[in-house]
């Protein structure tokens, strides 16, 4: 028997039988959406922790901050140093570590703020002091007017550049460059006491001088990117920290491959410069934040891989019981084809060509069922982690291909017994069967 022929038995036993063979192929059609399923979601994520990841600067930045606890060992401990960054670690970790492309020297006040704009619009957000490598460590444009400037940084100046949101929420319907906004140089109470003496006072004046482009919310640590204000670091030192302290310097290696390189270099540097300690600050690396969302999606893959695998396993059983019900249907015309020559391996092939067909129809059903799933659970999973605008859905052909391949596989493990028995009936006793 030709493979040709064998399949279009298959199709035929399959068409005779539909509610049946529906029935039997339901264990393949759900296993084979589920995986698919799973991988779109999976790969999606994969998507999204890797677009995040540029949010924020990229797989190659690693960041020093300093904070109230430091980690030492496997514990963290309280932080009792009296060193601090300072805008000279910058320019030396410029000048001395040659597997960084760039520094990006950091004030962040992430919340709380109060912002004024002219006419009285008012807004608690956050604002960032930065340098002008900011923008390119980013990868971050200004939408309208531009960003902050080298000179702006060593003038001092009084300018900004507003996120979207921020920009939208104080200047609904114009255009924001050239106006001014006021910042208040506190937060929280300490902000509702300053302004009992005298609003005015407490707020600073600044030209607004760029828009930046729509860049939405950090998956990993929350933030709204679009919600803040962008300073000039030397202007936030003056005018709301009053020292040269640094909170944060993040680092950009020239590549991946550098990254460590980057790390060691920059630890060194910091170490010189303050007189050999280097327990004052935290370490962060994208990378290990990036691994650990990945980690986290991968054991989410491999629980829903075992689930799909156990409905395959269930779906294969039910194929080769169909097929076994479908040799006792059919003994008569067994012993006939065996009685007008047909040899052991030609029914062995025909009843085995039946259980991959089946399993193959059981398997194109279940992609167009796991694709629309995946796209199904990718909208659930936006209602869900609602810090993602969108949650893409990714199939690939080459899954795809897979699914079908493995379906039919599925039909040779579990047609080979009933083909088997198939091909071993006697073609006298087979005959006799009523």
């Amino acid at each position: 028997m030709k493979i040709s022929e064998g399949f279009a038995v298959g199709f035929a036993a399959i068409h005779t039988n539909k509610m049946r063979s529906l029935l039997t192929m339901l264990g393949i059609v759900i296993g084979i959406a589920s995986v698919l399923a799973m991988i779109a979601i999976g790969d999606g994520a994969k998507i999204l922790v890797l677009q995040d990841a540029q949010k924020i600067g990229g797989a190659n930045q690693v960041t020093l901050y300093r904070s109230s606890h430091i980690r030492k060992g496997n514990r963290w401990v309280q932080n009792r140093s009296n060193e601090y960054f300072e805008y000279e670690d910058v320019l030396a970790i410029e000048a001395e570590c040659p597997s960084v492309e760039g520094v990006i020297p950091r004030i962040p006040q992430w919340r709380g703020v109060l912002v004024q704009a002219e006419g009285g619009t008012e807004k608690r957000t956050g604002y960032e002091g930065i340098t002008s490598f900011y923008q390119t460590g980013m990868n971050w444009e200004p939408a309208k007017g531009r960003f902050i400037t080298e000179e702006d940084v060593e003038d001092r100046a009084k300018v900004c550049v507003l996120g979207t949101e921020v920009a939208g929420e104080l200047f609904p319907g114009t255009d924001p460059i050239g106006k001014t906004i006021k910042i208040a140089r506190g937060s929280g109470n300490r902000f509702r006491r300053w302004q009992q003496r005298s609003q005015n006072k407490s707020m600073e004046p600044f030209t607004v001088v760029g828009v930046m482009k729509p860049r939405g919310r950090s998956l990993r640590f929350g933030w709204n990117l679009d919600d803040r204000v962008l300073l000039p670091l030397t202007t936030v030192q003056e005018r709301f920290t009053g020292n040269d302290r640094v909170t944060m310097i993040s680092v950009q290696a020239k590549s991946m491959e550098l990254v460590e390189k980057a790390k060691e270099e920059v630890t060194a540097v910091i170490r010189k410069q303050h007189r050999n300690e280097d327990n004052f600050f935290n370490v962060w690396e994208m990378r290990e934040g990036m691994e650990q969302l990945l980690k986290i999606s991968q054991i989410i893959k491999i629980v829903l891989g075992v689930i799909a695998g156990f409905s395959l396993l269930v779906g294969g059983i039910g194929i080769m019981n169909m097929m076994l019900v479908s040799v006792t249907e059919r003994t008569r015309e067994i012993g006939l084809r065996k009685a007008i020559g047909a040899k052991k391996r030609d029914i062995l092939f025909q009843f085995l060509v039946e259980a991959i067909a089946m399993c193959s129809v059981g398997g194109l059903i279940g992609i167009g069922l796991g694709v629309a799933a995946g796209h199904g659970m990718a909208n659930v999973a936006v209602n869900i982690v609602k810090i993602v605008p969108e949650w893409p859905a990714v199939v690939s052909t080459q899954w795809m291909i897979i699914s079908v391949a493995f379906s039919a596989l599925i039909g040779i493990v579990f047609g080979v017994y009933p083909a088997v028995k198939a091909a071993q009936l006697s073609p006298i006793e087979a005959l006799r069967t009523e």
